[in-house]
């Protein structure tokens, strides 16, 4: 079994979450990304939503969500993604950036358009009402 160890900043407004779609890409995922080498999941959230959506993230508003594990959508089934999630608060202008073709809104009835792993998520942020 191969496990993708990724991060996700939750971003909820208006009981919709901000979701992305990379280029070449059939599905919005919840922003975020992959540790480098001796980052922790601070360190890699803040880089890779600065390096996404031009946003700082503050560190010090960082708030553990939960970790997910699903199917990696676009991979082998004996893929699997871990997603560790976090809220913050944020500095400057949304903006798509680096490999994000589009940024949207999305509620909890847009799940068609979502990976595998992000189904659990906005299943657990609708039982938690953070999300409609």
């Amino acid at each position: 079994m191969k496990i993708i160890d990724k991060l996700a900043w939750i971003e909820i407004k208006n009981n919709k979450i901000l979701s992305t779609k990379s280029f070449g890409k059939d599905k919005y995922y919840i922003p975020g990304g992959k540790r480098e080498k001796s980052e922790t999941d601070e360190q890699a959230l803040c880089r890779e939503i600065k390096e996404e959506l031009s946003v700082v993230l503050i560190a010090d508003t960082l708030k553990f969500i939960g970790i997910f594990q699903a199917h990696a959508h676009g991979h082998s089934e004996n893929t699997i993604v871990k997603m560790t999630c976090y809220a913050a608060s944020y500095t400057g202008l949304l903006k798509a950036e680096s490999e994000i073709e589009e940024m949207i809104w999305l509620a909890y009835s847009d799940k068609d358009k979502i990976s595998e792993v992000d189904k659990l998520i906005f299943d657990f942020l609708k039982e938690s009402n953070m999300l409609e």
